[in-house]
């Protein structure tokens, strides 16, 4: 699943009021009948739109019967996914390709939370969810350093595909920088009962943790994840709304300043927020809350109100529509803090300061109430609401301020076709720190989010999509970023076995020890963790499952052609070209 998920958007903000309740909570992503279990992502839809299917699904409570489980499904050679109660992730890692396979959800394993104070670690069961768990600390006295904006995520799922906030302080922003051991369930031979418990500590398993810290779940079913902890501490929290000037030379010095800082780009509207995020002494006055506008609980009606205009801008191509309803969504933000609350309630102005649990996460959309039943997460696909891609992009320090300069040289050409990005959430900009994660990032790195409207239909092309492509391409193969493994379409896994360098093959060997029969991989996994491209095929380009090369890959019917980038030449992206279509 989408373990970290931080869906960064806010177009529903100008539509919403103080709501005093919460929602319906999401549908979990397994169910079964009597043909067998399907199962999906948050957002009702994979990449490539197919359905992913199993043959069962088990629900452990306990290590003992999460490793019979693993045991059942070696013994009698099945291929295993396991799954989450959020499910998150966007790519299809928690998908099996065989229909045979066995589901094993962590759903249910969540009981154990052990904290020791006197070594300043927690031991969690990888399905305990990170609000239960950062709750637990917290009333022990203590916090956890650093999480995902997005609560909605289990503790063993958020570090198998990275997840983060954002610092370049301490053991950095990165949750799986802050494991110290991890337990895992693998497969075993018949004379140890088909499957064991491995039991990895810092300092001395170093080689197989640095492996299993981001595993993407192809390495076993984590079973417990033991993490630092710190004495308790508060935090201070500004937004300053300003302009964009001068970005790609204070990105960097802002990163260092503030330990939890990070930046909101609007390149449309010639934004930048910049986030002032210090620590405060946990005896200071403040019971600040973070409660995130684009997390927060959305009736259901003005849900799909939303994405009704929003497929009306597109299908007239109204570009100043879209600018229009930026230019709102910034200004609601910008009244409302961005969610934060100075008491747990409204907000009344800077500096919000409150304890670090309450500051450094959110996700309030998750939970139910039987106070009214209409609310809900907004891109619930229950209720055909926001339906979006999301593209994360990990540069190297040294490589961030050339891409700020080619976003701002694309956006100069024409401010308005970036307005597509802003009604979400513009560029969000986090800072975290090098990493011994085979799979992590070896340097102090910038990661940027940004998400923007998926069609209904894969073969809708969408308005201005050839600036996001081109975006993507700048970022993945220009300036040489890597993927964030829990978000991303296809093609910004392309050729990330190559940017991986010696700790893919390192990856790679602890993988073929500890699951020699690959019966936890699968066509899926495979196809993110080797970046493979697959062969290409009419409109493929469409939602990002190819690089055009040729008009087909596109949707020349409609008007959309295979062109070369505007300010990257290098980039091969789909734009709409209505005097071409005349033509042929």
């Amino acid at each position: 699943m989408r373990y970290s998920h931080t869906l960064h958007f806010s177009i529903l903000s100008f539509f919403v009021t103080i709501w005093t309740v919460q929602s319906v909570p999401p549908q979990p992503p397994v169910r079964c009948d009597q043909t067998g279990c399907t199962v999906s992502n948050a957002y009702g839809t994979w990449p490539d739109r197919k359905t992913c299917h199993a043959a069962n699904v088990t629900y452990p409570t306990t290590e003992e019967e999460l490793r019979k489980a693993v045991a059942y499904a070696a013994e009698h050679t099945l291929k295993v996914k396991t799954v989450t109660k959020f499910s998150h992730t966007i790519p299809k890692l928690a998908c099996p390709s065989d229909s045979d396979a066995l589901l094993i959800s962590t759903s249910k394993y969540n009981s154990v939370i052990e904290i020791e104070p006197d070594r300043l670690t927690v031991t969690a069961d990888s399905g305990v969810s990170l609000r239960e768990l950062i709750d637990k600390v917290e009333g022990a006295g203590f916090s956890i350093a650093t999480s995902p904006y997005w609560e909605g995520v289990s503790i063993g799922g958020l570090i198998s595909t990275g997840s983060h906030g954002s610092s370049w302080s301490g053991r950095g922003g990165s949750v799986h920088d802050h494991v110290v051991g991890i337990s895992l369930v693998v497969p075993a031979n018949s004379s140890e009962g088909f499957a064991k418990v491995v039991r990895l500590e810092e300092g001395r398993d170093d080689k197989l943790l640095n492996a299993v810290k981001v595993s993407l779940g192809v390495l076993g079913v984590i079973s417990k994840v033991k993490l630092s902890i710190e004495k308790a501490f508060k935090r201070s929290m500004t937004y300053n709304f300003t302009s964009d000037v001068a970005l790609e030379d204070i990105f960097m010095e802002h990163g260092k300043k503030f330990e939890f800082g990070d930046i909101t780009w609007y390149p449309s509207r010639k934004t930048a927020v910049y986030r002032y995020d210090i620590r405060s002494q946990a005896n200071v006055s403040g019971n600040g809350v973070n409660d995130f506008t684009g997390f927060q609980s959305n009736p259901i009606l003005i849900s799909r109100g939303v994405r009704a205009l929003e497929k009306g801008l597109e299908s007239t191509k109204n570009e100043n529509g879209k600018c229009t309803t930026a230019d709102t969504t910034l200004a609601y933000k910008k009244l409302t803090g961005n969610g934060l609350k100075n008491n747990g309630l409204i907000f009344t102005g800077y500096p919000v300061i409150g304890r670090q649990g309450k500051i450094q996460t959110s996700g309030s959309c998750l939970y139910s109430s039987s106070i009214r039943i209409d609310v809900a997460c907004a891109w619930d696909p229950r209720y055909s609401g926001l339906f979006f891609y999301e593209t994360t992009a990990i540069f190297p320090v040294s490589r961030f301020r050339d891409f700020l300069l080619d976003v701002k040289k694309l956006r100069d050409l024409k401010p308005e076709r970036l307005c597509g990005i802003d009604i979400y959430n513009g560029i969000l900009i986090r800072f975290i720190k090098g990493s011994k994660a085979y799979l992590g990032q070896t340097e102090d790195s910038v990661v940027i989010d940004f998400n923007y409207y998926r069609a209904d239909d894969e073969l809708t092309p969408r308005l201005n999509q050839d600036v996001m492509e081109e975006m993507e391409q700048m970022a993945f193969v220009k300036h040489g970023a890597k993927p964030h493994w829990g978000k991303n379409r296809k093609v910004g896994f392309f050729g990330v076995k190559k940017k991986l360098g010696p700790n893919f093959d390192r990856f790679l060997e602890v993988k073929n020890k500890l699951d020699p029969k690959k019966m936890f991989s699968s066509e899926w996994s495979d196809e993110i963790l080797f970046g493979i491209e697959a062969s290409k095929y009419d409109g493929c380009a469409l939602e990002g499952n190819c690089v055009c090369s040729e008009d087909r890959h596109c949707s020349p019917s409609k008007g959309y052609f295979c062109k070369q980038g505007l300010v990257y030449t290098q980039a091969r992206v789909c734009r709409f070209s209505p005097a071409q279509v005349l033509v042929t």
